[in-house]
């Protein structure tokens, strides 16, 4: 029997499965891990890349996807006075993300659950929306781009932040639900979706940071 066919690898690999699929929509304990995960994991990630957006004093942000919580912390850091909103489609992540910022939650620090399909917000709220390993996850993406640009103030930033930054992708067998873009098809999409000035920044291995600006 060859080894990939044993069942405690198979049993190992559709742990590793189940518990990669929860970076999607964290659920369980399953869940709770890959949030914890994700808090240690994304941090190099996100600081790179928030180092390309001109942050001002007294803005007020929008992290969409916003996981276990930890870049809330980090976009508080980079504007002081900030108001920072986070919102995620799973129940798991907001428990967590409230839990990250219990000391300023209500008065900073703002969860809720949704979806990057329907932003419960008014328009022109934000001066930033960020999107940090998540767009894989969003259905009809180019729907879910106009919807950010609706909730960002006039000449708002978006800035996408992205670990794997290519159209064909081994994770994307691995995580369901997972579906990878390049660069230049992400600035099409936002450009499509009425984004304007839009930059990508590169990092080896396959870092990519896409930030567009709402005219």
């Amino acid at each position: 029997m060859k080894t990939a066919d044993k069942p405690e690898n198979r049993r190992k690999n559709g742990l590793l499965n189940r518990l990669f699929s929860n970076f999607a929509n964290p659920h369980g304990a399953l869940g709770r891990m890959a949030l914890s995960m994700m808090n240690c994991w994304h941090g190099p990630l996100t600081n790179w890349g928030l180092s390309y957006v001109p942050f001002r004093d007294g803005w007020t942000i929008l992290d969409v996807g916003c996981g276990g919580g930890r870049t809330l912390r980090r976009l508080l850091g980079r504007s002081n006075g900030a108001i920072v909103h986070g919102i995620d489609i799973s129940d798991e992540s907001v428990a967590k993300a409230r839990k990250v910022n219990a000391g300023l939650l209500d008065t900073r620090v703002f969860v809720r659950q949704g979806s990057a399909a329907e932003l419960p917000y008014a328009d022109s709220t934000f001066d930033l929306v960020t999107a940090v390993e998540t767009v894989y996850f969003w259905r009809d993406l180019p729907h879910c781009f106009e919807e950010v640009k609706r909730v960002l103030k006039p000449g708002g930033l978006f800035a996408v932040i992205l670990e794997v930054a290519s159209e064909d992708c081994a994770w994307t067998r691995v995580v369901d639900g997972m579906t990878t873009y390049s660069p230049e098809q992400l600035k099409t999409f936002l450009e499509q979706a009425g984004f304007c000035d839009v930059e990508i920044h590169r990092r080896k291995p396959s870092y990519a940071t896409i930030i567009s600006r709402r005219p």
